[in-house]
């Protein structure tokens, strides 16, 4: 048996099917033979190539005796020699992941069968382990190292500072063993990160705040303190100031590899829940006041 019956399909090269007579396999190669002969084509090159390949198909399939083995050797396996000499069985279905169609693939993915030795076993990663880990805010704006079992060995992670929840710190060479020589392969642990009393985060560098002013602050302006991170800083406040307004102080956000943040400020105004005599009074002189001002006319209400 040879490597050239898994390499190539003679039915295909005859145009006949599997199950064809004798018969037909005789009828198609005399029409191939006369219609490829080089004596018949002068002018193309590539006919003699195809004779011989017609030739080659029809010596294999044209004898039962030859068809049968050749049948045999696609369908079922083929015998090849083994490194001392003797014969190894090599399943066609499994060379193939079940399809013999496919012998074009053989000689290229499994030479060294056929070249007498067994197929060394390849070098592979090893698996990847995943773990986790909670950080409070401050050690997540901070940075931190933090020791996490994985297979039973104590695995040092180093958490970079400004990190964000969500996100999987690698730690490479901290997963499975390799196989065969293989790398070992990586740990990811994924950070979630805990909430701030005050501060509330946004992207991953970004700080957010909601901080309160009265009513005269918003209508005037003013000049307020707002925390931040390291303390407190000031920031003035402009006349009709509406609730809502966002304020940017720049680089008072999360510091990471990539740059600081900023410190995103929502004043929002808040109301005396329980005013005393004096308020009240000067409330309802600034209602007086504002008479002929109606806050509601853009919705189309008279009052």
């Amino acid at each position: 048996m040879r490597k050239e019956w898994l390499e190539k399909d003679y039915y295909a090269t005859l145009g006949v099917s599997k199950d064809a007579p004798q018969k037909e396999i005789k009828k198609a190669f005399r029409n191939l033979a006369r219609e490829s002969h080089p004596d018949n084509n002068p002018d193309d090159e590539s006919a003699e190539a195809r004779f011989k390949e017609i030739n080659e198909a029809y010596d294999t399939i044209g004898d039962e005796e030859t068809r049968k083995e050749y049948d045999h050797a696609r369908e079922m396996g083929y015998f090849v020699g083994g490194p001392s000499g003797g014969q190894q069985y090599v399943r066609v279905e499994d060379l193939f992941g079940g399809q013999a169609g496919g012998a074009q693939d053989l000689f290229g993915g499994f030479q060294d069968l056929f070249s007498g030795g067994r197929r060394q076993p390849q070098p592979r990663k090893g698996a990847d382990a995943t773990g986790a880990i909670h950080l409070s805010f401050h050690e997540a704006l901070q940075g931190t190292t933090r020791e996490l079992s994985v297979n039973g060995k104590t695995i040092k992670v180093k958490i970079p500072k400004g990190i964000s929840s969500g996100t999987k710190v690698r730690v490479k060479g901290k997963g499975g063993p390799g196989a065969n020589g293989g790398p070992p392969g990586d740990l990811y642990v994924e950070v979630s990160v805990g909430t701030h009393p005050i501060f509330g985060r946004t992207g991953k560098r970004d700080l957010t705040i909601e901080v309160p002013i009265s009513y005269p602050e918003a209508t005037l302006g003013a000049t307020i303190a707002v925390p931040t991170l390291d303390g407190s800083t000031k920031i003035k406040v402009p006349p009709g100031t509406t609730s809502g307004t966002t304020l940017k102080l720049s680089k008072k956000g999360v510091e990471t590899a990539n740059g600081i943040g900023d410190l995103l400020v929502t004043l929002v105004i808040a109301l005396n829940p329980d005013p005393g005599s004096d308020e009240r009074e000067a409330l309802a002189a600034l209602r007086s006041a504002e008479s002929d001002w109606n806050p509601r006319a853009r919705l189309g209400i008279a009052s």
